[in-house]
C-alpha cells in the first residue's frame, strides 16, 4: 500500500489568485481534502474530480466541527495510504490550529508537509488600502488572537504593552470581543481617536469596511451590522486607506454578475469580470452537445477540396470542426486551397491555436460585417462551407447566396439548455442577490427564457437587475422579449462587453 501523507496548506485569504503554486500542486494530487469554512470553496476545483471532500468547518449557526474528530479523521485518512490535504484559511500556523494538527501527525510517525499560506493578517488590511507597516506611521506590527482558549485561566495578552506601543495591532477572529478588546486598550491609555478598521469578508468581492476610531467603532460596527468573518486593524496606518482602497475602488465592485455562458466559455468572461472587481455567478443556461448525428459534417469534410471557402462563426463551431477533422484521421492539409473566414477576433484566435492563418477577419464582429467583407472578396460562382449551430440566423447564408455563392450549411454542433437551473436563478432573482445579468449570445438569451414560466414572471423578477449584451443582435434578442438592455458592448467580444459594463457603471456612480 502507498504510503500516505498530510499536507497542511494554507488556502490564503479568499481570493483564490493568493493560493500559492505549492498548495495548488498539493490539492492538484490530493486523493482527500479537508477544508474550513474559511477556505474558498473554489479552490477545490484544483482537486481531482474523485478526490474525497470533507467539510470540517462550521456546523448550523455556531456549532463546529470538535478537534479531535478533525485529528481523528487526518490519521484515518493517511493511514489507508492516501494524500490528505487539510486546507485551512489564510495560514495554517497563524492561529489556524495547524500546530496542534502537526502534532497530532507528528507523535503517530506519519509524514506530513506544511504548505504557509497568505495570512489574513497582512492580505486582508491590503486589501482595503491598509499597509500594516509604513515608514512614517508605524515600524511595528503585532498579530492577536481576538478569541483566546476559554479553558484558559484569565488571559495571556499583554494589554499594557498592546495599548502603548506604536504600530499596529491586528486581531483575527475578534469581532465578538470588540467591546472588550476597545476597551481594555483605553482602559491601558491608548488614545480615543486611533483609527480602527474592520473588515468583512476581506479579499472576497462582498469585502466591506467599516472605519471609526476607538471611540466610535463599537456604536459603527453594530450600525452597520458587521459580522464574522471580520479583520480588525488599530492604528495611524488606518487612515491610508482613504488613497490606498484600491479593492473597493473597482468598476464593478461588490456586483453579483450572472454568467450565462456555456460551463467551458464561462470562465474567460469570469476572470475578466473579478478583474474589474465583480463577483461572477456562473449559472450556464446553454450545453454545447455534439449534432444528432455526423452525416452532414463527415459528407463536407469528405469533399473540402470541392469548396473555395470556409467560414466559421463562433469558437464552438472552430473546436467541433477541427476535433471531427482530426477524429476522421485528417489534418491541416485537408484545408489546401481553402480560404478560411472568421467572424471575429476571438473565433480567429481559436483558429490559429489549431495552426490556421485566416484570410479574412471583418472589422465588424457578427454576420453582417461578414457579409460586406465577402462582398469586397468577389465571390460571386464561389463554393462556401459554413459549419455552425444547429439554430442560428438564416441572414448569413442567405446574403452570402444573394451575392451569387452557393452556400452549403451543415451542424456542426447543438446549444441545450441544461436540466435543473431554472430555479436557483429564479430565487436569486428573488431575493435580489443578481445585480447585473450578462448575455454572449442570442441562445443564451433564448435558453434563460425558458426558466420562466411566462413572460410576465420574466419580467418581474428581473426588474431592476441591469442587462449587459455582447452585441447588438443579442440585445435585440433581449429586447423582443419585453427586457430592457442597458449595456451593449462596443464590439462583439468578451474583453468589450466587461470593459463597456465597467464604464457603465463608474459613470453610473
Amino acid at each position: 500500500m502507498r504510503e500516505g501523507k498530510v499536507f497542511l496548506v494554507g488556502a490564503g485569504p479568499g481570493d483564490p489568485g493568493l493560493l500559492t503554486l505549492r498548495g495548488k500542486a498539493c490539492l492538484e494530487q490530493a486523493d482527500v481534502v479537508l477544508y474550513d469554512n474559511l477556505a474558498n470553496p473554489v479552490l477545490l476545483d484544483y482537486a481531482p474530480p474523485e478526490a474525497e471532500r470533507i467539510y470540517v468547518g462550521r456546523c448550523g449557526r455556531g456549532a463546529y466541527v470538535p478537534q479531535a474528530e478533525i485529528n481523528h479523521l487526518i490519521l484515518e485518512k493517511v493511514r489507508q495510504g492516501k494524500r490528505v490535504v487539510r486546507l485551512k484559511g489564510g495560514d495554517p500556523f497563524i492561529f489556524g490550529r495547524g500546530g496542534e494538527e502537526a502534532e497530532v501527525v507528528a507523535e503517530h510517525g506519519l509524514a506530513f508537509e506544511v504548505v504557509p499560506g497568505v495570512t489574513s493578517a497582512i492580505a486582508v488590511p491590503a486589501y482595503a488600502g491598509i499597509p500594516v507597516t509604513h515608514r512614517t506611521m508605524a515600524s511595528t506590527v503585532a498579530f492577536v488572537t481576538g478569541h483566546e482558549d476559554p479553558a484558559k485561566d484569565g488571559t495571556v495578552l499583554e494589554w499594557p504593552r498592546l495599548a502603548s506601543a506604536d504600530g499596529t495591532l491586528v486581531f483575527l477572529m475578534g469581532l465578538k470581543n470588540l467591546p472588550t478588546i476597545v476597551h481594555r486598550l483605553l482602559a491601558e491609555g491608548k488614545p480615543e481617536d486611533t483609527p480602527v478598521a474592520l473588515i468583512r469578508w476581506g479579499s472576497y468581492p462582498r469585502q466591506r469596511t467599516v472605519v471609526g476610531t476607538l471611540a466610535d467603532i463599537v456604536e459603527r460596527g453594530e450600525t452597520e451590522q458587521v459580522e464574522p468573518p471580520t479583520v480588525i486593524v488599530i492604528g495611524n496606518v488606518v487612515r491610508l486607506r482613504e488613497r490606498l482602497n484600491w479593492f473597493e475602488s473597482r468598476p464593478l465592485f461588490g456586483k453579483r454578475i450572472l454568467v450565462t455562458r456555456a460551463r467551458d466559455q464561462a470562465s474567460a468572461l469570469s476572470d475578466l469580470l473579478v478583474t474589474y472587481g465583480g463577483e461572477p455567478v456562473e449559472c450556464p443556461t446553454l450545453e454545447i452537445v455534439p449534432p444528432a448525428n455526423w452525416q452532414d459534417l463527415d459528407h463536407a469534410i469528405d469533399h473540402l477540396h470541392e469548396y473555395q471557402w470556409l467560414v466559421l462563426t463562433s469558437v464552438n463551431g472552430v473546436q467541433a470542426f477541427m476535433v471531427r477533422l482530426q477524429r476522421k484521421g485528417l489534418d491541416l492539409r485537408a484545408l489546401h486551397g481553402l480560404r478560411v473566414c472568421c467572424i471575429g477576433p476571438r473565433t480567429a484566435g481559436e483558429v490559429e491555436k489549431y495552426g490556421v492563418k485566416p484570410d479574412l477577419v471583418p472589422s465588424e464582429f457578427q454576420a453582417e460585417g461578414l457579409i460586406e467583407a465577402m462582398k469586397m472578396e468577389g465571390v460571386a460562382g464561389q463554393r462556401v462551407l459554413i459549419p455552425r449551430a444547429a439554430q442560428a440566423r438564416e441572414l448569413l447564408p442567405e446574403q452570402l447566396a444573394a451575392l451569387g455563392m452557393s452556400v452549403h450549411v451543415v451542424t456542426a454542433y447543438r446549444s441545450v439548455a441544461p436540466q435543473g437551473k431554472g430555479e436557483n436563478i429564479k430565487e436569486w432573482l428573488r431575493r435580489g442577490e443578481i445585480h447585473i445579468i450578462t448575455f454572449a449570445s442570442s441562445s443564451t438569451v433564448r435558453n434563460f427564457r425558458r426558466f420562466f414560466k411566462s413572460g410576465g414572471e420574466l419580467k418581474k423578477l428581473t426588474h431592476g437587475t441591469l442587462i449587459a449584451c455582447i452585441g447588438p443582435i443579442t440585445a435585440q434578442t433581449v429586447q423582443d422579449m419585453g427586457l430592457t438592455v442597458d449595456v451593449v458592448a462596443s464590439e462583439n467580444t468578451i474583453p468589450a462587453l466587461v470593459e463597456t459594463l465597467a464604464q457603465y457603471m463608474q459613470q453610473s456612480i
